[in-house]
């Protein structure tokens, strides 16, 4: 895919959707983290109905390690791999009680460091919360990058590589929500909107659905 045709891709998702945002439900530095550790192979809405009530309850790190695994659990149990998840969150305030004073640091290499937290939700935190023109690359992304053709690879890593290298400095900033969300609701791994998309003559995907297909598979779901 050549430059051209990338600007163009990323110049329409942004007038689709000028100001993208998480769908996670935060307020703080600390909860967004707290919230994306929770995602994992785990819906943004199933960790919202979660953290509501915890947050309510405890929203700082001291707050929440005061909990305890025990004490935190009975709020993410409804999520997967909740057990091995609350381990880390507690680990996690402690870490930043002893390491940052309580605050999240601003740097991959020092939130990589905390429990739990790898180089995608490093990456979620670095551009969600601080503004960084990071990329983290999800499972919708790597979708999408390889479909599409804007950055293919095949694995994370070279995807996410990819889309820093070739995606205009303007928009690599809201690259992430963009990408994340054209995965969820249009460019869908079974089901693939191509009809209602708006890059679908940009898109280099073999295999575009046709608009009566689309139609189809829309209302089985």
């Amino acid at each position: 895919m050549n430059p051209e045709k990338r600007r163009l891709i990323f110049e329409r998702l942004a007038r689709e959707n000028p100001a993208p945002r998480t769908e996670l439900v935060y307020s703080t530095p600390f909860e967004l983290l707290v919230a994306v550790i929770l995602s994992a192979q785990a819906t943004d809405k199933s960790v919202n109905r979660a953290t509501g009530p915890l947050f309510k309850a405890a929203h700082t790190p001291a707050a929440v390690g005061a909990l305890g695994v025990e004490g935190l659990t009975p709020y993410i149990q409804s999520i997967g791999l909740y057990n091995s998840k609350a381990k880390h969150i507690i680990a996690t305030c402690q870490a930043l009680l002893e390491r940052h004073d309580g605050e999240v640091p601003r740097s991959r290499e020092a939130l990589q460091k905390l429990p739990g937290v790898g180089r995608k939700t490093a990456n979620v935190v670095l551009n969600t919360a601080f503004g960084e023109a990071t990329i983290a690359v999800d499972t919708h992304i790597f979708r999408v990058a390889n479909r599409t053709g804007i950055a293919p690879g095949r694995t994370v890593r070279a995807v996410e590589d990819r889309l820093v290298k070739f995606v205009p400095d303007a928009f690599r900033r809201d690259a992430h929500h963009w990408l994340i969300l054209h995965g969820r609701y249009v460019c869908k791994a079974r089901k693939p909107l191509c009809p209602r998309c708006v890059i679908a003559d940009l898109c280099e995907y073999r295999r575009k659905t046709r608009a009566e297909e689309s139609e189809r598979r829309s209302a089985r779901t």
